[in-house]
């Protein structure tokens, strides 16, 4: 999924969409979100915090790390245990993450549709806008789909919910065996 403005996604109900809801909230399933364990990201947490509400049918859990907004609608955790989070990506239906690369990364290894909303430095989520070059690099790839903004948000969630990716291709936990073989031959001559 290249564009959320490509997706479509449901009509809005009661001006829903306009304000990052999305579609009626009779929808189903398990969204996993986490903000990374390094930054607060409050915009989306709130954001999906203001989506759970309008969604009480789908379970939804946010790892929110050190962030100042507690959700309100949805449970939540600071931080979560590797085994937990792993366990969480591997259950959820869409894993809603901030544009780390390493949350994109296991998203691809789990084969989980992913969707990404990056931190914006000029907001003070960030010290750089390196997220934003990360979407940028990652935005056509297969089970990957972008949030520019939070009304795009709230409607890619449950356009995803209701339409989920094709996330046919694992990524492997290791690289090509070429790259493997090259990296090795430079490293030890």
């Amino acid at each position: 999924m290249a564009d959320l403005a490509a997706t479509g996604g449901p009509a809005a109900v009661d001006g829903e969409q306009a304000i990052g809801l999305g579609g009626p909230g009779l929808q189903t399933g398990t969204v996993f979100v986490t903000v990374g364990s390094m930054l607060p990201f409050d915009r989306l947490v709130q954001a999906v915090d203001m989506w759970a509400a309008a969604h009480p049918l789908v379970d939804t859990f946010i790892q929110i790390g050190d962030g100042e907004y507690l959700p309100r609608h949805a449970p939540w955790a600071r931080r979560l245990t590797p085994a937990d989070f792993g366990q969480r990506v591997a259950a959820c239906d869409l894993f809603v993450a901030h544009a780390g690369i390493g949350s994109i990364v296991q998203a691809l290894e789990a084969s989980k549709q992913i969707l990404v909303f990056a931190r914006h430095a000029s907001l003070g989520e960030h010290t750089t806008d390196h997220q934003l070059d990360t979407v940028a690099r990652f935005r056509d790839t297969p089970g990957l789909a972008v949030a520019d903004d939070v009304p795009a948000l709230g409607g890619a969630m449950s356009a995803l919910l209701s339409r989920p990716m094709r996330v046919d291709q694992r990524l492997g936990a290791f690289g090509p065996s070429g790259l493997v073989a090259r990296i090795r031959d430079f490293l030890v001559s």
